[in-house]
């Protein structure tokens, strides 16, 4: 009785779960194509920054995946009749919720799995990447009359770019020295990769240099100028980790830093919300299995009872987005988070394990 519909929910939530999770993978990863048509970024380098976000995504869609298979399968065998033979021999809606349950705690698993390790991992991954492209590929993000930021302390501009990579009407504004403010404008240029990170070569221009002391200019003239854009070494010891990149020691636990203390809040609501979201994958089935298991029976469908319970899963989220949003800024919100899993999954375990005053439908024999 376990392994039947056991195997139709698993059928169900691989398919959810794919075409949701590409569903959402290309509409984020199609930011993307422009810094390869437009801007040449290696290929290899678009698919390792796209491939990083699927385990966020399949933590996001994991939930909403394991209602809708739960969902799916059960009300399938009910208008097929089948849940109606199953009670008809004298299971209890336990025992009939008991493969669905099977499945929630191993989506609760797998949900927990993501959100401990392999979630913050990926998203580290990548936000090590995103950075490495703004070091390394710096010609990436430059375009073509925008004036780009290279970090805080430095602005790049150009008027046009050659297919040959030449860079035509060349502008760059240098605030990193806090005692001098240095501005580059040249004909032409050209980006360059050295060891210390990347570097304009620009031709035929001026170098304005102004003391922000005593407010004295000084021009300089060239042929010929290098200017180095920054390490990428010296800016990664300085970038800040997200909270969504760290584990969960680091989340509750904290470095003694400035900006960690400033964050702390921030970073313990996180830590509380990586416990929290996948047990809504028990909870969300758990409220899927009330919607039809219980009531009676009607061999019309069971519309109504469905619609509730997606309105149902709905108000959950609302909620849990609502609690998350306000927990990071105080962290006397944190009950509710806790509060918003686990009384729908209370009152719908109630639901369903009650004692179901329904007549049994009875198999009449064929005359």
């Amino acid at each position: 009785m376990t392994r039947y519909p056991l195997r139709q929910m698993m059928l169900a939530l691989l398919f959810v779960l794919g075409a949701v999770t590409l569903a959402i993978w290309l509409t984020q990863a199609l930011r993307f194509v422009d810094l390869i048509v437009n801007r040449g970024l290696p290929v290899e380098t678009f698919l390792h920054l796209a491939i990083l976000l699927l385990p966020q995504f399949f933590q996001l869609v994991l939930p909403i995946a394991t209602f809708s298979a739960v969902v799916f399968s059960y009300n399938k065998m009910q208008a097929d009749s089948e849940l109606v033979v199953m009670q008809a021999t004298g299971l209890s809606s336990f025992a009939l919720a008991r493969p669905a349950l099977i499945l929630a705690l191993g989506a609760t698993a797998t949900a927990y799995a993501l959100s401990l390790y392999l979630a913050p991992t990926s998203h580290g991954a990548f936000k090590d990447l995103q950075f490495r492209i703004r070091n390394e590929f710096t010609n990436v993000l430059l375009r073509e009359g925008v004036f780009t930021n290279i970090g805080d302390k430095m602005t790049v501009y150009i008027r046009q770019r050659e297919s040959s990579g030449e860079l035509l009407g060349v502008l760059v504004h240098d605030e990193r020295d806090p005692k001098v403010q240095v501005t580059m404008v040249a004909e032409r240029g050209a980006l360059v990769r050295g060891d210390d990170g990347p570097k304009v070569i620009m031709v035929n221009g001026n170098r304005q240099e102004r003391d922000v002391a005593n407010g004295r200019l000084s021009v300089l003239y060239f042929e010929s100028y290098a200017h180095d854009l920054g390490r990428l070494q010296q800016s990664q010891i300085l970038r800040w980790r997200e909270p969504r990149e760290r584990f969960i020691t680091e989340l509750f636990w904290p470095a003694n830093t400035q900006i960690d203390n400033e964050h702390r809040t921030e970073l313990i609501a996180e830590g509380h919300q990586r416990i929290i979201t996948p047990l809504y994958c028990l909870t969300f089935t758990l409220i899927g299995l009330a919607a039809i298991l219980t009531g009676e029976f009607s061999r019309r469908g069971h519309l109504g009872r469905i619609l509730t319970a997606i309105l149902a899963v709905i108000l959950c989220q609302v909620a849990n987005l609502g609690a998350t949003y306000a927990s990071a800024r105080t962290l006397a919100v944190v009950p509710v988070m806790y509060a918003v899993v686990t009384l729908p999954a209370v009152i719908a375990l109630w639901m369903i394990v009650r004692p179901q005053r329904r007549p049994v439908p009875r198999l009449v024999p064929a005359e």
